[in-house]
């Protein structure tokens, strides 16, 4: 027999493997701009940290690992991240996209991609059809997918999609930051590219910004390394130091903050003002099925709506554990109209064609006892 593959959490708890002359138990940073060549004329490994560096490696290395990927790049944020994504595509391209997707995403696809001479279309990924009408339009290279979407936790079948987009040779990448790969593995449902917010759940401490894209083929690895180089959007050392620190308890954080956010959906399921819950691991959610068919447990971000913005607005003024912020995946809870906030920069009329009511509630579950925080949504309920 060959040697044991690991699961998950061993490979996240021992992810480092040092080439350290000392030998030390945690990854050395490699805190320098440039590298000293070895004479006038040839090059050593690393030459200047834009265009790579030890420690940003030995984070890429390791993600590309988690990914199953052929290999992996880390940025300064997911939006330097998703900027290279639309980099691959050319002047003239279509790029099919969500409806429902993260404000930064939005935005970028809406002002940055046309300026770049980018076609993009806007479809509900939940509708099957209408995805392969704008998937099949002459000159779809890219296909972007959220699943679960944020913030209203819609379901897109990723290896059906995919394989629509294969059909005219269209790339496909998803962004993966609400489950990451632990819980959902894109690239083996047919994805190219697979992109994380390391800001959130692989960080794990609200003090990182950092994006991750894990590739599928060397070709393309090639383009992407290209891009990060080039317009020097990669992650600086300490930002990856910190990753890879946080990569170790990524697995435990995530257990904690789904098996919460699991409660919080049932505690929250029965309460007689919220209107709609919105939370793929529930029973009940319209496309459970399908996220059941891709990923593993539910995640741990959910919304609901109250029918009333004052309310919503009290729910979330009054917690005291839950944190009025955007982003998600940090260890502590997180509370948020996104309307106002993580998604303020969509239109008000797109918002509201696409269903985003002014009242709908966002929360990021953290490691906190689950019965205080649910007395806490308990009081602002009824404050």
């Amino acid at each position: 027999g060959g040697e044991r593959e690991y699961g998950l959490s061993t490979r996240l708890a021992h992810g480092f493997k040092p080439e350290d002359p000392f030998n030390a138990s945690a990854p050395p940073l490699y805190q320098t701009a440039t590298f000293g060549q070895p004479d006038a004329v040839s090059n050593g490994p690393y030459d200047y940290t834009r265009s790579g560096n030890p420690t940003r490696d030995l984070l890429q290395t390791q993600w590309a690992d988690l990914e199953g990927a052929d290999a992996a790049f880390a940025f300064n944020s997911g939006m330097a991240a998703l900027a290279v994504v639309t980099r691959l595509c050319k002047a003239g391209d279509h790029v099919v996209a969500g409806d429902d997707l993260y404000g930064g995403t939005s935005r970028l696809l809406a002002q940055c991609a046309p300026a770049a001479g980018l076609r993009v279309t806007n479809v509900d990924h939940t509708d099957l059809e209408a995805t392969r009408a704008a998937i099949q339009t002459p000159g779809t290279t890219m296909v972007m997918l959220e699943s679960p979407t944020n913030p209203r936790m819609q379901v897109t079948d990723i290896a059906a999609i995919a394989a629509m987009a294969k059909e005219v040779g269209a790339l496909v990448c998803v962004d993966n930051s609400i489950m990451t790969c632990l819980y959902q593995r894109p690239l083996e449902l047919g994805a190219d590219i697979s992109m994380t917010s390391a800001t959130k759940f692989v960080a794990g401490h609200s003090d990182v910004t950092g994006g991750l894209l894990a590739i599928k083929g060397e070709e393309l690895a090639k383009r992407v390394y290209f891009f990060q180089n080039a317009e020097g959007s990669g992650m600086a050392p300490f930002e990856c130091w910190l990753a890879a620190r946080g990569l170790k308890t990524m697995g435990l954080r995530m257990e904690r903050q789904v098996e919460n956010c699991a409660k919080l959906a049932e505690w929250l399921a029965a309460h007689p003002k919220v209107t709609k819950l919105n939370y793929p691991g529930l029973p009940g959610h319209p496309f459970a099925d399908v996220h059941d068919s891709q990923a593993k447990l539910g995640g741990s971000l959910l919304s609901f709506e109250t029918g009333d913005l004052e309310l919503s607005r009290r729910i979330v003024e009054e917690t005291k554990l839950f944190k009025i912020t955007v982003s998600f995946g940090s260890t502590n809870s997180l509370i948020s109209l996104p309307c106002f906030m993580s998604h303020a920069s969509i239109p008000a009329e797109v918002r509201a064609a696409r269903g985003l009511p002014d009242d709908l509630v966002r929360i990021s579950a953290g490691i906190e006892d689950i019965e205080d925080l649910i007395a806490d949504l308990d009081a602002a309920f009824g404050a």
